[in-house]
């Protein structure tokens, strides 16, 4: 199936698309709001400002597509393959990627904001001022990601759950994890996470919950940890925290 195929049967009211085989096709501003794309092959594909809401991605093929500016807020990416993918600035409110493979993925200030991430592999991602602050009804989950060596810089990371998540080796200088404070409050939660030699430099920690987490050789200059739990806390020098 080619890309005028495709866009002609959705035209045509038709929506189910699995397993097709797009590789390196040109989707750029294409309307598939509500596409079966199961196990889809978009490899290296261009679908910059693409309109793909509420789609069945699962187990679809991505990796080093440009998805960038693209809109996917609800879209089913679960177990998809987004490794080496462009995503700056996509909005993803909402996505279910239960362990989507992301790594080294550029989503820079994409709007992440009540994603489903839990168990996702973000390694090497680079996730500069990204958007991972809860929804009116859902908070943004990371519970057990990858996400060694990721970047978060500047990231917006009120109220996620990263509970059990691995950012050994992350930047998060300056990103803001301190509690949100909206709708509803919620605690940015990084207990038993393993936060060995990550980069905590400047970042705002305030009322987090950092219980039995692994904070070994982390760089906390300047770090805010006003009102933080740190009970059972390993701490950079080696020790641990009442």
């Amino acid at each position: 199936m080619d890309v005028d195929e495709l866009l002609r049967r959705y035209a045509a009211e038709e929506r189910d698309f699995a397993e097709v085989n797009l590789a390196g096709v040109d989707l750029r501003e294409a309307n598939l709001v509500d596409a079966n794309l199961h196990s889809a092959n978009l490899s290296n594909s261009d679908l910059r400002e693409a309109r793909l809401g509420h789609s069945n991605l699962v187990q679809a093929n991505l990796r080093q597509a440009n998805l960038s500016e693209i809109i996917l807020w609800g879209a089913d990416l679960r177990e998809a393959d987004l490794s080496l993918a462009q995503l700056r600035e996509a909005d993803l409110s909402g996505a279910i990627l239960i362990k989507a493979n992301l790594e080294q993925a550029n989503f820079a200030k994409a709007c992440l904001c009540g994603c489903n991430l839990s168990s996702a592999n973000l390694a090497k991602a680079i996730l500069f001022e990204a958007d991972f602050r809860p929804t009116s009804h859902q908070i943004t989950d990371l519970k057990g990601a990858n996400l060694s060596d990721a970047d978060f810089s500047y990231a917006h990371l009120n109220g996620v759950q990263l509970s059990q998540a691995k950012l050994d080796g992350a930047k998060l200088c300056r990103a803001n994890l301190a509690t949100w404070k909206k709708e509803q409050v919620y605690h940015t939660d990084l207990s038993e996470a393993l936060l060995q030699g990550a980069d905590l430099s400047y970042a705002d920690l305030t009322g987090a919950n950092l219980q039995k987490a692994n904070l070994l050789g982390a760089d906390l200059t300047r770090t805010i940890l006003t009102d933080a739990n740190l009970t059972g806390a390993i701490m950079p020098d080696g020790s641990v925290h009442d």
